[in-house]
């Protein structure tokens, strides 16, 4: 039996956020060819997030205070 597209995208949104996840994953995979593992992924954000800390650490690029980067955006979105 065939299945609408709206009818696969309401049943994926039902899924735990866990199997949403995985889904998500292996719908990139189909569509990109290699995708890295979960934990290949988590290992990747651990070292771009090491990286980012010691740039800010070393000087290197300056942080900006949270609630100017929210300001921003927020006068981005309003219509």
């Amino acid at each position: 039996m065939a299945h609408s597209l709206a009818e696969i995208e309401d049943d994926a949104l039902r899924l735990p956020p866990e199997d949403r996840a995985r889904l998500a994953v292996q719908l990139l995979a189909s569509l990109e060819g290699d995708v890295e593992s979960p934990e290949e992924i988590e290992k990747l954000w651990l070292a771009e997030a090491e990286r980012r800390f010691r740039e800010l650490r070393d000087g290197v690029v300056e942080g900006i205070p949270a609630g100017e980067v929210f300001a921003q955006l927020r006068a981005k979105l309003r219509p």
